[in-house]
């Protein structure tokens, strides 16, 4: 770990931006000099983006099917993803699903297994989530044994079956292409989504002991694209107390008033909009109803969405940045870190003049540099 003295560079407090030292030792900021000074003029230290939901690392574990059989190196690529991106907490949303594939239970059992063995040897701190579809009621017995068997600390409930198009005996789209995926036969794959949609109505009666299961072993609850109030309402008595992504402002609303917190995906402030459609994530943020900004699918995205706040007035920069670090980190109940603060975490990304990360330190340990500050640390003294 790191014992050192950052002088010369702008660094973001809670009201703003201050030029003023930044000392860290043991892994953590400290209020007394370390002894060995970097000179990190005409850079800026804000903390360290926590993640608190994204499966961009996808593309890393099953970049082609059955191509990657070292699940723990994939992992790593996808921690000098994060690194680079300024991320230094990050929560890795793996998918339960009947989609299968690597959302199937299979491939789960394997991503939370190679995550378990890797987090000795990677720089920073990823977390597991679990996004668990509702209708797999044959799974619910099992479920809470094997969350904690997996280490997940926090679920989160998804029902993305095409209910309107199976209600009435239509085939959704793309789904020929989505059971080859799968490994299934399309017409073996559609009566499946049938029975399932079936299914949803026993689901909704057996959520409430399973929801009470998990909360009673610590684990944190939340609910995927809430599209009204009231389905807000029926996740937040079962202790689901994080919205994530709603679809509308009712939703979001519901949540706010309710007093829990809602988690929108940094990729749609950022393109100006939902590519479903759903409720701007931008007009979310300008009433108020956000407390965090995920990568969702795109780990660039946190960082481009905050400086995109800032720049365009919606909030200041201490107020953008928290949405992407203190923010994310309240929602998993994490207080060690989310600002610079004495005692906390030194977990710090590094902006050069044009917005770009120049270096990542997660718990007083270098995660990514690159380019001119390397050779200021190296050459420091």
């Amino acid at each position: 770990m790191l014992r050192i003295d950052l002088l010369g560079a702008e660094v973001l407090r809670a009201d703003g931006l201050v030029r003023a030292p930044l000392s860290m030792a043991d892994g953590v900021i400290t209020d007394a000099v370390a002894g060995r000074a970097v000179d990190l003029s005409g850079y800026r230290l804000l903390p360290g983006i926590v993640d608190v939901h994204g499966d961009g690392f996808e593309r890393h574990v099953a970049p082609r099917r059955g191509a990657m059989k070292q699940m723990g190196e994939g992992l790593r690529a996808v921690e000098s993803e994060l690194a680079a991106n300024g991320i230094t907490t990050a929560v890795l949303a793996q998918f339960v699903s009947w989609e299968g594939g690597l959302r199937s239970l299979e491939f789960a059992d394997q991503v939370f297994g190679a995550l378990k063995e890797v987090r000795g040897v990677v720089v920073t701190d990823l977390r597991a989530q679990l996004r668990f579809e509702i209708s797999l009621t044959d799974l619910y017995a099992d479920l809470p044994a094997q969350v904690a068997r997996w280490g997940v600390e926090y679920v989160v409930f998804n029902d993305h079956l095409p209910h309107d198009r199976l209600a009435e005996g239509r085939k959704p789209p793309r789904l020929t292409g989505q059971a080859l995926k799968a490994g299934r036969n399309p017409e073996a794959h559609f009566a499946m989504l049938l029975d399932l949609h079936a299914n949803v109505g026993r689901a909704q009666g057996l959520l409430d002991p399973l929801c009470a299961s998990l909360r009673g072993a610590g684990v944190r609850l939340g609910s995927h694209d809430d599209a009204t109030a009231a389905g807000r309402g029926a996740w937040a008595a079962r202790g689901a107390d994080i919205a994530e992504f709603p679809e509308s402002r009712e939703a979001a609303e519901a949540a706010r008033a309710a007093g829990h917190q809602v988690v929108l995906g940094a990729p749609n402030l950022v393109r100006g909009g939902s590519h479903k459609g759903n409720v701007s994530a931008l007009d979310l943020v300008s009433m108020g109803l956000c407390d965090a900004l995920a990568s969702d699918y795109h780990y660039p995205s946190p960082r481009r969405a905050a400086l995109m706040l800032a720049r365009s007035g919606v909030t200041d920069l201490a107020g953008a940045w928290a949405l992407v670090s203190s923010g994310p980190a309240a929602v998993l109940g994490l207080t060690d870190r989310g600002i610079l603060a004495p005692g906390k975490r030194a977990d710090i990304v590094v902006l050069d003049a044009a917005d770009r990360v120049a270096a990542t330190i997660a718990g007083g340990r270098v995660s990514f540099m690159s380019g001119d500050i390397a050779e200021r640390f190296v050459t420091a003294g």
